[in-house]
C-alpha cells in the first residue's frame, strides 16, 4: 500500500478511548484455563511463567516463544527460507489470536475450547514450521535439535494494571549514549549535542524514579480492566500516565577526553507524501504483510518486502541531501476517534486489529551522534538496525527500547506507558539506536547480534566498534488524553513497550565520510 488518505480530524478525537469489553472474558468471573498472569520474559526467555487457574477478566492474548531466539546460528544460505518460515509463524499467531478473540465468550463457558480450537491447532502449525526450519538449516549445515520445544503457546493475561512507567530492562549492555530527551530537537532544547541518555547498564533502573502508574486514573474515569481502544484490541486506560506525575530522571553520561562530540542531522521529512506498508524487509524479506502493522516510511521510497540492496541504492529519497538514501521506518500512531483509514479492510490495518486515524508527525528529527569515550568509525552501507521489540509485551523487556514523553518534559521518559501530555504539549517518541557494530556483518540471523549498545562506561563490547548513533525523535500534535496508540501485532494489544524503529544505512560513501569527520571533529553538520 503506497498511500492512505488523510481525513479531517474529528471533534470526537477529544474523547477518551472508546469503551469496549472485547477480549475481556467473563465480566469479572473466573475462567479455569492455563493462563499466566505476569510473563516477565515468559516462555521466550529464561524465566518460567507464573501460572494461574483463575485468570478471570484479565485473560486477553496469546503468548508464544520467540522462535528466532531459540535458533542456533543460521547459515547465510538458509536465511531466506528461515525468515519466510518465521514470518509464517507470526501469521499463525495472528490467525490464532483472531480465533481466540472471536470465541472469547465460548471459551469463557468452556475453557477446554481454548486448547482444542486455538492452542492445539496453533502448536501443530508451529511444529511443522519449526521442522521446515530445521530441514532448511540441515541442508547446508548441522540440523538443530530440540526446536519442537518452541512450538507450545499459552493464553496470557493482560497484566498492565498500573505498574511501572519508567523501568528500562536492557539485556544488551545498556542503552546508547544519545537517547531520550535529545533527538536533536530544533526548539532550543538541544541537550549536550545529543549526549543526553539515561543509561542503566542493563540494571533495569527506573529513570522516572517512581512508579507513576499506581493509584491513578489516567483514562478520565475509564475502567482499566474494561475500556479498550483499537476496536477492542487495546490499549487500556492503565497503559497511560500523566507525564506531570513522573519525576525527572534522565541522566547524562560523563564525556571523557577524546569523546566524539559532534552531530550530523539529516532532514528526510515527516512522511507528508503518505508512504505506508505493513512489510518489514529486514525481518521478513519477500513476505507481504510481514509486520502485521502499518509503518511510516521516510527517506528511501523503494522500501517494501521485496526491496533488494540494489533497489534501495537506486531508490528515490525524501531526504534533502540526496546522498542519504537510507530508509527510516516505524509503526504508525493512530487516534482512537472512530475515524477509518483506507486500510480498514486491509492487511496491516483493520484485518490485523489496527484501526483509527493515522497521524502524520508534526516533526521528525534524525540526528547521528558520537561516543562519550572515543571516535566513531563509518557504518557499512546497507547496515540494518532494529531497535526495540515489536513483541515486547509477550517477549519481555530484554530488547525493549521504547521511550515516550512530552515536549517540555523530555527529562521524564516512559517505557511501558503512553504519556498524557498537558494542554500545549505534544507527544514525543524517541529511538536511540544501537551504536556499536561487530565490524563484519550488515545483518545477523536474529537481526540483532551484529550490533549492540555501548556498555555503562560508554565503551563498546569486546569485538565491537563505535559507529554514529542514530537518535530519532518523532513528535505528534494529538489531543490531550489517552486516545491514541501505535500499531502492533494483534496479540501485542498496542502496548507502548512494543514501540520500535528500523533503519537501513544507504548513505553514499562521500556523505558517510563527512558524517564521521563532523562527529569526530566536534562539529554540527547537516
Amino acid at each position: 500500500m503506497r498511500r492512505i488518505s488523510r481525513k479531517k480530524r474529528s471533534t470526537l478525537a477529544n474523547r477518551a478511548i472508546a469503551a469496549s469489553a472485547a477480549l475481556i472474558l467473563g465480566g469479572g468471573g473466573l475462567v479455569a484455563v492455563n493462563v499466566y498472569a505476569s510473563a516477565g520474559e515468559g516462555p521466550s526467555g529464561s524465566s518460567p511463567p507464573t501460572r494461574t487457574q483463575n485468570a478471570g477478566s484479565q485473560l486477553s492474548t496469546i503468548d508464544c516463544p520467540e522462535a528466532v531466539n531459540g535458533l542456533p546460528d543460521v547459515p547465510d544460505e538458509a536465511r531466506g527460507e528461515v525468515d519466510r518460515e518465521l514470518a509464517a509463524m507470526d501469521t499463525q499467531i495472528t490467525d490464532a489470536y483472531q480465533q481466540f478473540a472471536d470465541r472469547k465468550e465460548q471459551i469463557a463457558r468452556d475453557p477446554g475450547l481454548a486448547e482444542n480450537a486455538v492452542l492445539g491447532p496453533l502448536r501443530s502449525k508451529r511444529t511443522a514450521s519449526l521442522d521446515r526450519i530445521g530441514i532448511a538449516i540441515g541442508r547446508v549445515g548441522e540440523r538443530p535439535t530440540g526446536l519442537e520445544s518452541l512450538a507450545g503457546c499459552s493464553l496470557r493475561a493482560d497484566d498492565s494494571r498500573g505498574g511501572n512507567g519508567g523501568g528500562r530492562g536492557d539485556g544488551n549492555g545498556g542503552r546508547g549514549n544519545g537517547g531520550p530527551g535529545d533527538g536533536g530537537q530544533d526548539d532550543g532544547q538541544d541537550q549536550d549535542q545529543g549526549q543526553n541518555q539515561g543509561q542503566d547498564g542493563g540494571q533495569g533502573q527506573d529513570p522516572g524514579g517512581q512508579d507513576p502508574g499506581q493509584g491513578q486514573d489516567p483514562g478520565q474515569g475509564l475502567d482499566p480492566g474494561q475500556d479498550q481502544g483499537q476496536g477492542g484490541n487495546g490499549p487500556v486506560a492503565a497503559d497511560f500516565v500523566d507525564i506531570q506525575s513522573v519525576q525527572p530522571g534522565v541522566d547524562r553520561p560523563r564525556q571523557r577526553r577524546g569523546a566524539s562530540r559532534g552531530t550530523f542531522t539529516t532532514d528526510c521529512g515527516r512522511n507528508e507524501n503518505g508512504k505506508f506498508n505493513p512489510d518489514n524487509v529486514i525481518v521478513a524479506p519477500g513476505v507481504s504483510n510481514g509486520a502485521h502493522h502499518m509503518h511510516d516510511y521516510i527517506g528511501n521510497q523503494a522500501n517494501d518486502a521485496f526491496a533488494s540492496d540494489d533497489d534501495l541504492a537506486n531508490g528515490a529519497t525524501t531526504c534533502r541531501n540526496q546522498g542519504d538514501r537510507s530508509t527510516y521506518y516505524w509503526p504508525v500512531l493512530r487516534l482512537q476517534n472512530g475515524q477509518d483509514e483506507d486500510d480498514v479492510n486491509a492487511d496491516g490495518g483493520g484485518r490485523d486489529q489496527n484501526v483509527g486515524e493515522i497521524q502524520t508527525p508534526s516533526q521528525v528529527t534524525l540526528k547521528f551522534v558520537g561516543s562519550p569515550v572515543g571516535r566513531v568509525t563509518a557504518m557499512p552501507r546497507f547496515l540494518r538496525i532494529i531497535t526495540g521489540d515489536a513483541k515486547a509485551f509477550t517477549n519481555g523487556d530484554a530488547n525493549a527500547n521504547a521511550s515516550w514523553s512530552c515536549t517540555g518534559f523530555e527529562d521524564r521518559q516512559l517505557t511501558d506507558k503512553y504519556p498524557i501530555c498537558p494542554e500545549g504539549s505534544q507527544v514525543v517518541r524517541t529511538f536511540a539506536f544501537q551504536n556499536c557494530w561487530d565490524g563484519q556483518n550488515t545483518d545477523s540471523a536474529n537481526h540483532r547480534t551484529h550490533v549492540a549498545f555501548a556498555q555503562e562506561n560508554g565503551r563498546c563490547p569486546n569485538g565491537f566498534r563505535a559507529v554514529p548513533q542514530l537518535v530519532q525523535r518523532i513528535v505528534y500534535d494529538v489531543p490531550p488524553g489517552p486516545g491514541f496508540a501505535v500499531d502492533s501485532f494483534p496479540e501485542q494489544l498496542h502496548k507502548p513497550i512494543t514501540d520500535h524503529g528500523d533503519f537501513i544505512n544507504v548513505f553514499d560513501d562521500r556523505l558517510m565520510k563527512k558524517m564521521v569527520r563532523c562527529i569526530n571533529d566536534g562539529r554540527r553538520c547537516r
